[in-house]
């Protein structure tokens, strides 16, 4: 019992962010959900489905997004190694940068670390998209940009207004 003790202290918490804009898009977050549970990590937190444009162009199919907060002790290299396995598996293939797909998965932000390299932590653009934005506050109302320093209220009270207004809560 003392090793799970010891393994749970050294768990972080982690939020993720879940796109979908092609196929079944509920059927592929919850599918994402199944599969990283079989990977062994453990969901503690999920949060509403939103609907938000597509981007850079609005006029491709509109995606679906979730938040889901993680505790993990696997390091940022393996969980994007998993999730670039799942994106696949879901169907995910090789196209143009912000084209449709099936699957999206992206390390929001790992505790309260910064680190840049194979994978920058937190996510480099989080604090401009509302489809992290308000799926991470209704998980964590006093989340704090790890690298800005700057709670997720203000992040989001700094969007435009045409973002605030075009995410719709499913």
């Amino acid at each position: 019992m003392t090793k799970l003790d010891t393994l749970e202290n050294q768990a972080n918490i982690v939020y993720i962010g879940i796109g979908t804009n092609l196929g079944n898009r509920i059927n592929n977050i919850e599918k994402t959900k199944y599969f990283l549970s079989l990977n062994g990590i453990k969901i503690t937190k999920t949060s509403s489905y939103y609907e938000s444009f597509s981007w850079p162009d609005t006029r491709k199919p509109k995606f679906y997004n979730v938040v889901i907060q993680l505790k993990t002790s696997s390091q940022p290299a393996e969980l994007l190694s998993i999730f670039k396995s799942i994106e696949i598996k879901l169907g995910r293939k090789k196209s143009t940068k912000n084209s449709p797909r099936e699957c999206d998965i992206d390390i929001i932000s790992y505790g309260n670390e910064t680190m840049k390299g194979l994978i920058t932590i937190p996510h480099p653009r989080m604090h401009q998209r509302n489809f992290v934005l308000f799926p991470l506050f209704e998980l964590n109302k006093n989340w704090v940009h790890p690298k800005l320093k700057i709670n997720i209220k203000n992040l989001i009270f700094s969007l435009p207004i045409k973002d605030i207004r075009s995410i719709k809560q499913i």
